[in-house]
């Protein structure tokens, strides 16, 4: 038998190893990042309380869209996958899924602004870690007070607008692929492979959200690629097969969405050359003799007008050149002193600029502002995508003013922080004093649009329940949101198996047949008239009319 004291020898356990320098950082960054994330939902659900109160969420025309997009998948004549369109990409639709079954929220608009949410809260935890890599706690605040209080992203983050969802990919993705980076210079094998499958992830994620993702995947790729190509001993590591991985990923999403459109449409890109394609639409909305829209055909200038948005989306109108210069100041600054800290993947947040300044140049995605010719507001909210590099480059300026600052041993130093903040918060109240520019483009824009559609859905409410509608729905959804009229009543240009048909015998289609000027169903009625009694008709300042016609010989109720 052991005697006693062998027994509590053979009882005691190992201690536990103390963890690493690297190990602690890790965690005390992981803290902070949940404290910061929790503070982003409580200002989040603040911000929605106070835009839905005041009907706000539901101002966008675009919004609206992709709504109705996720609710037709469920609520249609033929639900399934195909009712996702080709023009834009399915992630955002696909995240609202679970919120559009419930019919008020699909109403209301909240089933858009709850994946926003998301999308803005883990934005707001990923800016700062992201900046916490290389600075900080306080010069790290700085870059997350300027994106997190933007009133332009506040004010999407509370609708269906998938910017948000787009800027957290953006985030998160250079997150990553830095600590990918980081443990492979280290050696750390399990660490290197789980950063870089996430990556893959979340570039998917962005490459299923917005074209421009499909760029930043590119681009994350190629600085993924360098390192790890020139490290040929990690090729016979996990590491090998993780980046066969993280390529394979990368490569097939974009082909997946080329197959879907191919199977479902006939043409692998239809959503650069279909119908309802960004050149399609300019085609049919262009009058023939006018002039190009700013910087068709001119990437300078396309550019510029890229630029002031996103200026005029983020500061006050009086100082926007300003932004511009400290963010190259601050992305100089970091280029100087972080260069041999795996910096160079922040750099992918300056992908939107040359993205979009080609997009509006040949891709026909114009941007209006205000200020410039044609003084209008269109597509404004793309500005947004710049808020990342803007936040981060004003991060590193503010560490580097408080080093020079310390370096002096002035009495300024300590309050450098502070005096920034200060004028964050400054800004962001002139932003809204001002109305964000975001929001401005869209009440501007909603200003003829919802009266009619508020007019529009008491005409379909008056319609028998139950009753079947032949009707192009993608100009005015929000009509149908709002009536609550369920989308399976509807035989609309969605459902590809019955609209032709029905457009040629619109009398013998459906029970009633609504019309707006020049919509398909307008030219159908205007060809084959016969056996339509026209029993309503609705008109609002800026909009067309919208005319019902009841048939006389469709049968009601059905059998």
């Amino acid at each position: 038998m052991p005697s006693s004291a062998n027994s509590r020898t053979l009882n005691l356990k190992k201690p536990k190893p103390a963890p690493s320098p690297v190990e602690t950082e890790r965690l005390s960054l992981r803290g902070e990042t949940f404290a910061v994330a929790w503070v982003a939902l409580l200002i989040s659900l603040v911000t929605l309380s106070y835009c839905f109160s005041r009907n706000l969420i539901l101002l966008s025309g675009d919004a609206v869209a992709h709504i109705n997009i996720a609710r037709r998948i469920i609520d249609s004549l033929n639900p399934c996958i195909s009712q996702l369109g080709s023009v834009w990409l399915p992630l955002p639709h696909l995240l609202m899924l679970p919120f559009v079954w419930k019919l008020s929220w699909w109403q209301s608009g909240l089933a858009g602004a709850f994946p926003s949410i998301g999308a803005y809260v883990f934005g707001a935890a990923g800016i700062y870690r992201l900046a916490r890599l290389w600075l900080k706690p306080r010069p790290s605040l700085i870059a997350l007070l300027f994106f997190a209080l933007n009133p332009g992203l506040l004010y999407a983050q509370t609708t269906a607008l998938n910017e948000p969802l787009c800027l957290v990919e953006m985030i998160w993705a250079v997150i990553f692929l830095v600590e990918y980076l980081r443990a492979l210079d280290r050696n750390d094998i399990d660490r290197a492979v789980r950063q870089l499958t996430f990556c893959g992830l979340v570039l998917v994620a962005a490459v299923f959200t917005r074209y421009d993702g499909w760029i930043f995947a590119f681009f994350a790729w190629i600085i993924a690629l360098v390192p790890t190509a020139r490290r040929r001993d990690v090729w016979q590591t996990k590491i090998g097969g993780a980046f066969v991985l993280f390529t394979v990923m990368l490569a097939v999403a974009p082909l997946l969405w080329m197959g879907y459109c191919q199977r479902q449409f006939g043409d692998w890109l239809d959503f650069m050359r279909g119908p309802y394609s960004a050149r399609a639409i300019e085609q049919r909305t262009t009058r023939p003799g006018s002039p190009h829209y700013p910087g068709w055909h001119n990437m300078w200038v396309a550019a510029l007008y890229f630029l002031k948005a996103a200026e005029l989306g983020a500061i006050w109108k009086r100082i926007t050149d300003l932004l511009l210069v400290l963010a190259a100041a601050g992305s100089i600054v970091a280029a100087v002193r972080y260069r041999t800290k795996r910096l160079l993947p922040a750099l992918l947040l300056w992908i939107p600029l040359p993205f979009y300044a080609y997009s509006i140049a040949y891709g026909s995605v114009p941007i209006f502002i205000p200020l410039w010719w044609p003084h209008s507001f269109y597509n404004t909210r793309y500005g947004m995508e710049m808020l990342p590099v803007f936040a981060l480059a004003l991060g590193f300026l503010a560490a580097w003013i408080a080093r020079q600052l310390a370096r002096r041993r002035t009495a300024l130093e300590p309050w450098t922080i502070g005096i920034l903040a200060a004028l964050i918060l400054g800004n962001c109240y002139l932003l809204v004093r001002a109305t964000p520019l975001v929001l401005r483009e869209m009440i501007a824009n909603s200003r003829t649009r919802i009266p009619f559609e508020v007019a529009y859905a008491r005409g379909l409410q008056s319609l028998p329940p139950g009753t079947t509608i032949l009707a192009y729905t993608s100009e005015h959804p929000g009509a149908y949101q709002r009536a609550g009229v369920p989308l399976k009543r509807t035989i609309n240009e969605s459902d590809y198996y019955r609209w032709k048909p029905a457009l040629a015998n619109p009398a013998k289609a459906a029970d009633y047949v609504i019309t707006t000027d020049d919509d398909p169903v307008a030219k159908a009625v205007a060809a084959h008239p016969a056996d339509l009694t026209l029993i309503d008709i609705i008109c609002s300042t800026g909009q067309p009319c919208a005319r019902i016609y009841h048939s006389d010989i469709h049968k009601f109720p059905h059998n």
